[in-house]
């Protein structure tokens, strides 16, 4: 599975961006879909997660309210609407799918294949 993400950019704080992440090379809708960021000098950490067979939903408890992971299995592509953006969300975002994943692990990196990463700065 290849995956291709975009939308990143700069944007100010309070302002909104959409990331897209298009995949290639599997059935896009047996896979769990992410989205995870890393700030410099800091670790990946887990954003979002968009459960495979029910499409249940998990956010990181610092982007919860604000953002929304959602997938359209047609086109193969997975999207993160980030709404009040803040200056601390600013970070490389990586969009990661799984066929494997089980609920209680959505959060865990451990996803077998990750997009190249889009930067998102935010500006205060």
């Amino acid at each position: 599975v290849q995956l291709q993400a975009s939308g990143g950019g700069l944007v100010q704080a309070g302002g909104s961006l959409r990331l897209s992440c298009a995949a290639s090379g599997g059935t896009f809708s047996l896979y769990t879909k992410a989205w995870f960021r890393q700030a410099p000098g800091k670790e990946r950490e887990f954003v979002a997660a968009i459960f495979r067979n029910s499409g249940s939903t998990l956010y990181a408890d610092s982007v919860k309210g604000r953002f929304a992971i959602s997938r359209d299995n047609a086109k193969n592509t997975v999207h993160l609407q980030m709404n009040s953006l803040k200056p601390e969300d600013t970070a490389v975002y990586y969009c990661a799918v799984d066929r494997t994943k089980i609920y209680s692990s959505l959060s865990h990196p451990d996803y077998a294949y990750w997009g190249q990463g889009t930067l998102v700065t935010v500006s205060s």
